[in-house]
């Protein structure tokens, strides 16, 4: 079965991803979006070095609310900072050192970091273990470093790697 169905979780992630991009419920885009949520992770199944495994769902589950939010709160951040013009702006380049050990964990933070409105991840070090951040206004870098490890680095540790319960 593993080898007809090898990722199942995100067969069925894709396939709902596909039902929301084309915003229509039918027939035809139900049985689309299945045939894509299946054959995206069979033809690509060879290239994955490792099977993913989560482990701890509520976690993960709390952890993209938090992204959803943040993401929200986000853009409503950026539109003021526009408005308010460049002058206004404090742009910085924060280093980020990383707990996180697998390449799954690091590009999913990665990703969040780039996701989140105001904030873009530019370089990861060779050694892995620190993450460069922009961020388009900040006013303590400290405190950002911190709000990146506790909301995003933490709950994805928990999820990916050890089990950490500091979540």
């Amino acid at each position: 079965m593993r080898r007809l169905l090898p990722h199942p979780l995100l067969t069925l992630t894709l396939a709902l991803l596909w039902l929301l991009l084309v915003n229509e419920l039918s027939a035809g885009h139900l049985v689309l979006g299945a045939v894509l949520g299946w054959l995206i992770p069979f033809v690509t199944s060879p290239f994955w070095p490792e099977r993913i495994r989560i482990r701890h769902l509520p976690t993960l589950l709390h952890y993209l609310g938090i992204l959803i939010v943040d993401i929200v709160r986000g853009s409503f951040h950026v539109a003021r900072l526009i408005l308010r013009g460049p002058a206004h702006l404090r742009p910085a380049f924060v280093e980020v050192p990383l707990a996180l050990r697998t390449d799954l964990a690091i590009s999913l933070l990665a990703n969040t970091i780039s996701l989140t409105p105001g904030t873009v991840s530019a370089q990861l070090s060779g050694d892995r273990r620190t993450l460069i951040v922009h961020t388009l206004d900040t006013g303590d870098t400290d405190a950002l470093v911190a709000e990146i490890k506790q909301r995003y680095e933490s709950p994805l540790r928990k999820i990916f790697e050890t089990g950490d319960e500091s979540c």
